[in-house]
């Protein structure tokens, strides 16, 4: 009997896991707080405070990691893989920091090894504010102001959901570009922290939400979904053919270009392409080169140095 009882716990607590594997969170991401600049500082600090640093790290791991963010399900391969940093730059107090925000996101792509970033961005300011209290968990609810911390990393995990979707699928990401729109909306009715007002400044946070949400940039949804779904994903089929959908992911970039220029979307996307569209097509016919070089040199005059193998007129 007790043999029989010891079976059935075994087959219970496998059932258990390979439930909790089958429906994990939608994030797998790699955490980290740099603190060094703190510690550079004339201020002194307590040996225990270390300890601060370690638990604001886990507390976000926990908070990103574990928590349900859209109602889908997500096998654990399908889990977004990305990195998420926070850079602290200044301690007023034992609860009021100011830091740095640091966010990669990567995509893998179908039948290969091989992963595309597919978002990755610093925060140009240094002086985002916020308050830790490790006696009080992080939390959050789109339609309520908890912090700015909770806030800020909800805000960029639906932006992250939104490209990533939109990745796989026209206007995918929708539903959470929206809730990037609520989060922004709700923060900002605070008037308690910069960052959130689009009259701050051209790399405010929220214009990532306002260019996927404009109606006059619809075609960025076209530029992720044609680039990965119909570029990257059919490269080991059809290569000819993946690269002429990707010319047309970068024509529609052109396009929301021509609309307005210096888009943080668009600079966005070709800062993080770059290296991967000249590796695409250094081996492309000669006019593939040129349309892809020409393209960029209008988009992104800054990036075009880095197609120095490429057709140059």
């Amino acid at each position: 009997m007790h043999e029989i009882m010891v079976k059935r716990s075994v087959i219970i607590l496998l059932a258990l896991t390979l439930l909790s594997v089958a429906h994990a969170q939608e994030f797998r991401c790699a955490v980290s707080v740099n603190y060094q600049k703190l510690m550079n500082t004339t201020q002194s600090y307590e040996s225990t405070d270390k300890a601060v640093f370690d638990n604001l790290k886990q507390a976000l791991e926990d908070f990103i990691n574990n928590r349900r963010w859209t109602n889908l399900e997500f096998d654990q391969q399908e889990r977004l893989d990305c990195n998420f940093s926070l850079i602290l730059t200044e301690r007023t107090s034992a609860t009021d920091f100011k830091g740095q925000i640091s966010i990669q996101l990567r995509r893998p792509v179908y039948n290969s090894t091989y992963t595309s970033g597919l978002f990755n961005y610093i925060e140009s300011s240094s002086d985002f504010a916020f308050v830790y209290n490790e006696t009080q968990p992080m939390d959050f609810d789109p339609n309520a102001f908890y912090s700015n911390l909770s806030s800020a990393v909800s805000y960029y995990l639906y932006v992250m959901l939104g490209v990533y979707f939109d990745s796989y699928g026209l206007n995918g990401g929708e539903q959470f570009f929206e809730m990037a729109r609520n989060i922004c909306q709700t923060a900002d009715g605070t008037r308690s922290y910069k960052g959130w007002n689009l009259n701050e400044s051209q790399k405010a946070r929220s214009w990532f939400m306002e260019n996927h949400t404009n109606s006059a940039y619809s075609e960025l949804h076209n530029v992720y979904y044609m680039y990965h779904r119909m570029g990257l994903d059919l490269m080991t089929k059809d290569q000819a053919q993946a690269r002429q959908n990707i010319i047309s992911a970068l024509q529609s970039l052109q396009q929301v270009h021509k609309i307005k220029s210096n888009l943080l979307s668009v600079t966005q996307f070709v800062d993080v392409k770059i290296s991967e569209i000249a590796g695409i097509f250094g081996p492309a016919p000669e006019e593939e080169k040129k349309i892809v070089y020409d393209i960029i040199k209008e988009v992104s005059p800054i990036n075009v140095a880095k197609l120095k193998n490429f057709t140059q007129k």
